[in-house]
């Protein structure tokens, strides 16, 4: 049921259609259990105007078990993904535009709140530290319930954060990296425990691979992941294929889950077909338990009212989409969202960085040679065909390649825009800003291996082990 601070016009579609789906139940419950008229009456004339609200925003007559098309859908009339839309889910995200995905249409199709200057300004009071940037240039564009996070925060209630990574590959790239960098900034700025989903599991289920290949990423990936610095004191990284197993509590908040949501429900969210293997059907779920506390009764015991922080790019977003919707009627806080864009590929913005393809990415595995022959024969261009064209009308930074990498890893605000103003100016050749970056790679990639080759077996050991971390509840 919607709660007193929520209205249609805060709710995703798929919200709108999951709480008339509980009120309806409540409705058939009460009548079962022979409930007092008066609150029979108020019940059916609360699910009547839900059911209106319902075709307000939809067009279309609420129907029980048939949630809508699309569960990606905002509650915006005119959201609907239509042909030529960015296409964004948890495994597919690609767009017909240069300049990449417009992530202000994708804040009004999935229901979220845009990360504003005043947030980010909150965010600096509250911690005391200068915003990240990219808080500062909107690469975190996107939240839900960020606010409510810091008005706890201020009351010294504290919260936990919650990130995760599908390892499909044996070697990450730098755009794997994005939600880790960021999220290391987080908890050394508020001082909170982290728990890290590494899901072996979906990755067997989705790929190719053998358990066991897919356990030995997840081994090596976890390496790539402390190497970003993050204190072993606060911070639990767990494989789903481990912990699962050996933590009860965590299984029983999978179940619970899985209990109050339908197939029909995650086909509407998640694009699923009866022909999928029920592993992938019930996933959903696994990716949800870490958003509450008493899945890690090592760190926080019994509670299960410790609100968590999800970073995560913003394809992550289906998920807890779900989870948010769920969390109310299994009596738990819903967890909070900060999203992240895309990291593009190297050939454009057009689709984000794969690890299937080895010259869409730099991996955190490549040399200098080859980060230098990457950049200079991959990365897409915004410059003219000539340097008497470029140096007249100048370059395009907004659909260049090597200037976004640099918006996400030069840290320097002035020499960033410098940068802008000549390229855009023609000052400066596509040459010249390639040779920039590679500069800006070359030696933040080298000293993150320098790091990773301090990374020790019994180091991995000691971040996967269940056990209590520092928390300041």
């Amino acid at each position: 049921m919607m709660s007193e601070s929520e209205t249609a016009t805060d709710l995703s579609v798929m919200d709108l259609y999951n709480h008339l789906t509980a009120q309806g139940e409540t409705v058939r419950n009460l009548k079962t259990n022979k409930a007092p008229k008066v609150d029979i009456d108020a019940a059916v004339q609360l699910l009547l105007k839900m059911k209106v609200d319902y075709k307000q925003v939809t067009g279309q007559d609420y129907k029980a078990g048939c949630p809508p098309v699309d569960g990606l859908v905002s509650i915006d009339n005119d959201s609907a993904v239509e042909e030529g839309d960015d296409q964004v889910d948890p495994w597919t995200v690609s767009t017909s535009n240069a300049k990449g995905v417009d992530y202000d249409k994708l804040i009004v199709r999935f229901g979220s709140s845009k990360i504003d200057q005043e947030l980010v300004d909150r965010i600096a009071r509250v911690t005391g530290k200068t915003p990240h940037h990219f808080l500062r240039r909107g690469i975190f564009f996107s939240h839900r319930d960020m606010h409510q996070i810091l008005d706890a925060y201020e009351k010294q209630k504290s919260f936990y954060l919650y990130t995760g990574r599908g390892p499909s590959s044996e070697a990450m790239h730098v755009g794997h990296l994005i939600p880790f960098i960021f999220t290391k900034w987080l908890q050394d700025a508020f001082d909170v425990p982290l728990v890290i989903q590494l899901t072996d599991d979906e990755k067997y289920l989705w790929k190719d691979l053998s358990q066991e290949e897919c356990h030995r990423y997840a081994v090596e990936n976890a390496k790539d992941i402390i190497a970003c610095g993050f204190d072993v004191n606060k911070t639990f990284i767990f494989s789903d294929m481990d912990y699962m197993g050996s933590s009860p509590s965590f299984y029983r908040n999978v179940v619970k889950i899985q209990k109050h949501v339908t197939f029909n429900q995650v086909k509407g969210i998640f694009g699923f077909t009866d022909s999928d293997c029920i592993g992938k059907i019930s996933f959903p779920a696994i990716q949800a338990a870490p958003s509450f506390s008493n899945s890690f009764p090592q760190i926080f015991g019994d509670r299960k009212d410790v609100q968590c922080l999800i970073p995560c790019a913003i394809d992550q977003d289906p998920y807890f989409r779900m989870t948010r919707d769920v969390a109310p009627r299994i009596g738990y806080p819903k967890p909070a969202l900060l999203h992240s864009t895309f990291f593009p590929a190297l050939q454009g913005a057009q689709t984000k960085m794969s690890a299937s393809d080895a010259n869409s990415s730099i991996f955190l595995t490549d040399t200098p040679k080859q980060i230098k022959n990457k950049v200079n024969k991959h990365a897409f261009s915004g410059g003219k065909d000539t340097v008497e064209e470029h140096r007249k009308f100048g370059g395009n930074p907004d659909v260049d390649v090597s200037f976004m990498y640099l918006t996400f890893f030069l840290e320097d605000d002035e020499q960033l825009e410098k940068i802008r103003q000549d390229y855009s100016s023609g000052a400066l050749l596509t040459g010249e800003l390639k040779k920039c970056l590679i500069e800006t790679l070359q030696p933040m990639i080298t000293a993150h291996q320098e790091k990773r080759k301090l990374v020790t077996d019994e180091t991995v050991k000691q971040f996967m082990s269940p056990r209590k971390l520092h928390f300041n509840s």
